[in-house]
């Protein structure tokens, strides 16, 4: 039994591509605390790591077929590495599948010019969310450390911030509808928050703008963030 060989493309037709199960070996490889194995399986780790064929003959190597004591070995419970594999193959196909901009803190407009540029000309699958403030107004400048936070947390989003004075509008934007929250996509108004934080309690944070455009569908999903909570209950 133990000179029986299985075949990893006949493998691959129930757990994915072969290139999958060989990127799946490498991970568990590298993740493995091999200080800490038997004597038996650190020798197996080793004859897996450093096989006797030649060095130029990798991709022969990595195509190998795979024995039942490697086999058995690689697929040994360990939802640890298994996790950590998932979040990175995660990580992989979010950004493969996030074609649009991504965005470093939050982009502070200087006039009305730049305001209606952000707006026009952002790619179309860009979420732009607009904050227009005045110094000295109450909920303002929390509002801003809010959007700084939230900025990190969803980079495809475009946090901008516009003082009420530079913005050429004035006269629109009195103390009273202070602060204003406007959402834009591919140059559509698709929400209009006059004095937002009279939805807040008067103490907020930026998990609670976050719940509040949430509430609106105004957000993209967080796949990775979801992920880790996932793992932190399977924990507990």
């Amino acid at each position: 039994m133990s000179d029986k060989m299985i075949d990893l493309e006949e493998t691959a037709t129930q757990t994915g591509p072969k290139g999958v199960i060989n990127d799946w070996r490498r991970f568990k490889l590298e993740s493995m605390d091999q200080e800490n194995l038997p004597p038996a399986k650190k020798e197996l780790l080793r004859q897996m790591s450093s096989p006797s064929k030649p060095k130029d003959d990798t991709r022969s190597n990595l195509n190998r077929k795979m024995s039942v004591q490697e086999y058995e070995l690689l697929k040994e419970e360990d939802e640890g590495c298994l996790k950590k594999y998932r979040k990175r193959c995660m990580q992989e196909m979010h950004d493969k599948l996030s074609f649009g901009p991504r965005f470093e803190g939050v982009h502070d407009l200087d006039s009305g010019e730049a305001f209606l540029e952000v707006i026009e000309k952002e790619h179309y699958s860009t979420v732009v969310v607009v904050h227009i403030y005045k110094v000295g107004v109450k909920g303002c400048e929390e509002l801003n450390n809010c959007f700084d936070c939230l900025a990190t947390e969803y980079p495809t989003v475009k946090f901008c911030r516009i003082d009420a004075v530079a913005s050429g509008a004035s006269e629109r934007f009195s103390d009273e509808v202070l602060p204003t929250l406007l959402v834009y996509k591919a140059g559509e108004l698709l929400g209009n928050f006059l004095a937002c934080t009279q939805h807040l309690n008067e103490e907020f944070f930026a998990t609670d703008v976050e719940a509040f455009l949430n509430s609106y569908g105004l957000l993209p999903e967080k796949e990775l963030a979801s992920m880790e909570d996932e793992e932190e209950n399977d924990v507990e």
